[in-house]
């Protein structure tokens, strides 16, 4: 009889950004501490979530329209609907997805609610950015890495500040994936809105989580040596493939589709 694996301990006395953002979403699947960071940053932070959320819905959904049908999701967060799995296999049903997130409470979400099409494939570690190789370890098991994947940052690299190489951790997981795969990245920008940033990098401070916002040039170091696809790097609200323009909204979030040559 195989023993049960022990359950990850959820620590409710310090916020996480996992559940910040699932709070800034309208989620329930946060604690007065999150709740508490979440009350005190300012009403765009609420349509910068929103804003991300919908530039991965249309980037993943273009990718698996092209012809990817693996997918690689770090920094995960709590299951909102529809989640990334549920995108690509409605366009391409055999996807397998991989899912990543560091928050133990992700984890037993994932486990009931991150359920595969018939023909696919999805699964979930808990891990942290921070440790490429586990990722790639594990997701080896379950990809084919001598086929494309879309490796999926969203909203992810503006919590690693500079001194915990950020690019080191990018440039790792990029040279594990074969010719043809895809980076997709957002990323908080620190030009954009300067006080905006400012102000929402002090409240996560006081949670005691450290952001690192960074300048477009900034964002555009973790897509060095790739392709990037149409329409460049640019806000979340004016990246669109294979759908209509979204209407016109000012942003604050980076993001980029990029080829891997």
């Amino acid at each position: 009889m195989t023993a049960a694996k022990p359950t990850p301990r959820i620590d409710t006395s310090k916020p996480h950004p996992a559940r910040v953002y699932d709070y800034l979403l309208g989620g329930k699947d946060n604690y007065p501490v999150d709740e508490e960071v979440g009350e005190q940053l300012p009403p765009e932070a609420r349509d910068a979530a929103r804003q991300n959320r919908e530039f991965m819905h249309r980037a993943v959904a273009w990718l698996a329209g092209s012809g990817l049908d693996q997918f690689l999701d770090i920094g995960t967060g709590i299951p909102t609907a529809p989640n990334l799995h549920q995108i690509v296999q409605k366009v391409r049903p055999t996807s397998r997805v991989v899912y990543t997130d560091n928050d133990p409470i992700v984890l037993r979400h994932a486990e009931a609610l991150l359920v595969s099409h018939p023909e696919g494939m999805t699964d979930y570690v808990q891990a942290d950015v921070r440790a490429p190789g586990e990722i790639l370890d594990h997701a080896r098991k379950l990809l084919d890495f001598d086929r494309p994947i879309a490796l999926s940052l969203i909203a992810l690299m503006h919590f690693i500040p500079g001194e915990q190489e950020p690019y080191d951790i990018v440039a790792t997981l990029l040279e594990a994936l074969p010719s043809g795969s895809y980076l997709v990245l957002s990323h908080a920008s620190s030009d954009i809105y300067p006080e905006l940033a400012e102000q929402v990098t002090a409240e996560y401070a006081k949670g005691g989580i450290e952001l690192g916002f960074r300048t477009r040039d900034g964002v555009g170091r973790f897509f060095a040596g790739l392709d990037l696809v149409e329409p460049g790097l640019v806000t979340a609200t004016e990246w669109y493939r294979g759908t209509d323009a979204p209407p016109a909204e000012a942003g604050g979030i980076y993001a980029g589709v990029a080829r891997l040559p």
